[in-house]
């Protein structure tokens, strides 16, 4: 990791009684730098902020990217699904609120998200209070919610089985639309960066390449890099080697940020 200073377990906000945390790791240098908010996967219901994006921090940071890895509520049924999304949205005000204490320039903030990390980041992009993000960068995130509930292990048993058969299933489905990004595209959108692997067993490479599509559709930019035969998860990839998209990373946000 690039040297520099990090601070750790910062409250940025509370929601339904728990303390929202988030650790910074800021660059070496007098700044202003641009930031980049993490949001680390775990299907929405575990997780850690400290261990799911350790291989995003070391390119980010020698790229001059001051890094703010967060926690989240996490979901324990079908009603918590989405409330998340406000937890992304309330760091990205916080970050922007305290940047100078941390150095960061607030005109120049990227969203980073890994699996359902990226679907928070990309559903917190959406909303109007994260309108000032200059870019997102989503890893193999789920797009289309209700596909998957309906095809893939990814969604959580115990969400799967809210879904089938249940008298209330037409809301489930509903609500599972409303929190799909590639139903909810719009114009007005950051650049995004879809990042994901070939092999990917959990979330489709599908998710993302139609996501892709729909936001160019919408008039917006965005760009995809296939992980050839990357499965699911940032650690599988450093395992197999497969860094290639870091340089790549890196360059794109390089020139969404200046």
């Amino acid at each position: 990791m690039a040297s520099g200073e990090v601070r750790r377990n910062i409250e940025y906000g509370a929601a339904a009684g728990q303390s929202l945390r988030l650790d910074a790791f800021l660059p070496p240098g007098a700044g202003p730098f641009p930031g980049a908010v993490l949001v680390h996967g775990g299907g929405w219901v575990s997780g850690d902020r400290r261990w799911n994006v350790e291989p995003l921090l070391t390119p980010l940071l020698e790229a001059g990217l001051a890094c703010f890895s967060i926690s989240y509520r996490l979901a324990e049924g079908i009603a918590d699904f989405g409330a998340a999304v406000q937890d992304v949205e309330q760091a990205v005000r916080y970050t922007r609120e305290h940047a100078a204490e941390f150095a960061v320039d607030p005109g120049r903030l990227a969203l980073v998200g890994e699996s359902a990390g990226g679907h928070l980041a990309a559903m917190a992009a959406l909303g109007e209070a994260c309108s000032g993000v200059k870019a997102v960068v989503s890893f193999y995130a789920p797009a289309d919610l209700e596909q998957l509930a309906q095809a893939s292990k990814f969604i959580p048993e115990h969400l799967r089985r809210a879904v089938r058969g249940s008298p209330f299933e037409s809301m489930v489905l509903e609500r599972l639309r409303q929190f799909s990004p590639a139903r909810q595209v719009r114009g007005g959108l950051p650049p995004f960066l879809l990042i994901h692997g070939t092999a990917d067993a959990l979330v489709p490479f599908d998710q993302s390449r139609d996501l892709c599509r729909a936001l160019r559709k919408a008039g917006g930019e965005c760009d995809l890099i296939a992980v050839k035969g990357g499965v699911h998860g940032l650690r599988r990839w450093e395992s197999a080697g497969l860094t290639g998209y870091k340089r790549l990373m890196v360059d794109w946000l390089r020139k969404r940020l200046g």
